[in-house]
């Protein structure tokens, strides 16, 4: 449990029975429950526990740990065992019971937030980070939950995963509110819909950014993922706010979101597609960023984004749409769009580099790959040059799709490793190097900071060396072991060493 701490209120246990779907409770309904904890190992004297199956472990076997540990009622489908004394609510879903409970023992505080939610592929992180400077720009304070970090008031917790369990949303929410937060922005993950982390939580505002192929070997297909993704905007409305969705046109699943019928909900589209309600037009790039206009029911001018790259565009037109379409106003939105500072690891610059230009990109999928390589092909005024891996026990497909992608859009790649976990790394890097066929200018150079060394060897002045794959992330992971590796800070130690 990523926030599990103990409440200095209680909630009995038969008040949140009351707010699930039981089957059958066993034991004392009466005891007070001081805390919620789904990882037996953040249980303290006075929780409840629950017994979540997932991919990997089962929760049930870990019920006696909880019990040494103060719990005090487990949450579990039916067939748990658990010692006499302690309670036992056995329900048909675990999770969605987790997050029903999780709400009612925070006391909903979604109920009292303005709740901005971004899911889809690519884009997530930098649509929540404009969306948030844009409401902060308007005098909100403003919660973040996402993949990089979540911040709550003043203080910034480096994030364990994008979207966190239920009883971790509900337990920052509420400290957001007591932080003196009225707005929360969150990535949504198209795990966590699945999951039902965000089961009960109720949104005024579902963001789609696109959708290409990810995750793949958690949903099956596409199709399976979309159903996941659109789980957010099919549940828009159903408590009781005035709920909005903001979809891109210009992506092919956002227009098959847009065409369902959703009760109850305001929609707004936006996109360089001409039906969009809020549309980019005359998009230029320069050394400096992205200048467009922008055409929408409340403003239309020209915008000066101080970040590289058109899918920013797209970004920054969904940001607007939010926000300006749920009463900011449109020159605080620009002027915070045109104020934008880098968010780590999407693009980021490493300066220092000489006539040369090192960029950092979280890019970690073949879409978004190509449009990193396509937006530095337009800056580049010599060779492109790419240094990648794909990660390890997550979907392969993808690994000779990306080599191609690198194949066709930058003049040199090297191969290298990226979080392997429990796979072969060499193995990993064939399976890229199959994209590139019989040609391609590429090598494959496993370790990563020889890799990175290597590219930048080979750069020349106008040349650009984009580093992609791990983005913010600050370590490596292998199979049995989890190492520090910072590909910006990693950057920079090569080049202080290329000068001494």
């Amino acid at each position: 449990m990523i926030l599990g701490r103990l409440c200095l209120e209680t909630m009995k246990l038969e008040a949140l029975i009351e707010v699930i779907q039981s089957l059958r409770i066993r034991g004392p309904r009466g005891c007070e429950v001081r805390g919620i904890a789904y990882d037996s190992r953040s249980v303290r004297p006075g929780y409840l526990f629950a017994a979540l199956k997932g991919e990997h472990f089962n929760g049930e076997d870990f019920v006696a740990d909880a019990v040494e540990r103060g719990a005090v009622a487990v949450l579990a489908e039916s067939g748990c065992r658990v010692p006499e004394g302690v309670a036992l609510v056995e329900v048909e879903d675990a999770r969605r019971a987790l997050a029903e409970m999780a709400r009612a023992f925070y006391g909903d505080p979604a109920a009292r937030m303005k709740v901005f939610g971004v899911t889809g592929t690519n884009g997530k992180t930098t649509t929540a980070f404009m969306l948030r400077a844009i409401l902060a720009a308007g005098g909100d304070d403003v919660g973040l939950i996402g993949t990089i970090h979540y911040r709550i008031g003043a203080r910034i917790i480096p994030a364990g995963r994008t979207t966190p369990e239920a009883p971790d949303l509900q337990a920052m929410m509420e400290q957001m509110l007591n932080a003196g937060c009225r707005s929360v922005v969150m990535e949504v993950s198209s795990h966590a819909l699945d999951q039902d982390r965000v089961w009960g939580i109720d949104f005024d505002v579902g963001i789609f950014t696109n959708l290409t192929p990810e995750h793949l070997d958690y949903h099956g297909d596409m199709r399976g993922y979309f159903e996941a993704k659109a789980r957010l905007f099919k549940d828009l409305g159903e408590q009781g706010k005035r709920a909005t969705a903001v979809i891109n046109l210009d992506d092919p699943w956002g227009q098959r979101l847009a065409e369902l019928e959703l009760r109850r909900v305001e929609e707004i589209t936006y996109g360089t597609h001409p039906l969009a309600q809020v549309r980019a037009f005359d998009i230029r790039s320069d050394r400096r960023g992205m200048v467009f206009g922008i055409e929408s029911p409340w403003w239309r001018g020209t915008v000066r984004l101080p970040l590289i790259g058109r899918f920013n565009v797209g970004n920054a037109l969904a940001a607007f749409s939010a926000a300006v379409g749920t009463g900011t106003d449109p020159r605080t939105a620009v002027a915070a769009l045109e104020e934008m500072q880098a968010v780590p690891g999407r693009l980021e610059e490493v300066p220092g580099a000489g006539g040369r230009r090192v960029f950092v990109d979280y890019a970690h999928s073949e879409d978004a790959l190509q449009q990193a390589l396509e937006s530095l092909r337009e800056i580049c005024e010599g060779k492109l040059l790419v240094v990648f891996g794909c990660g390890g026990d997550r979907d392969a497909g993808k690994r000779p799709r990306m080599g191609a992608v690198a194949r066709h859009l930058a003049d040199y790649t090297v191969i290298t490793s990226d979080n392997p976990r429990s796979e072969d790394p060499a193995q990993i890097a064939r399976e890229i190097e199959e994209g590139f066929g019989a040609g391609g200018a590429h090598e494959i150079v496993l370790d990563r900071r020889e890799a990175i060394a290597r590219a930048l060897d080979m750069a020349r002045e106008g040349d650009i060396v984009v580093v992609a794959g791990k983005g913010h992330e600050t370590y490596q992971e292998f199979a049995d072991t989890v190492t520090s590796f910072d590909d910006r800070e990693v950057v920079r130690s090569i080049l202080e060493e290329r000068k001494a």
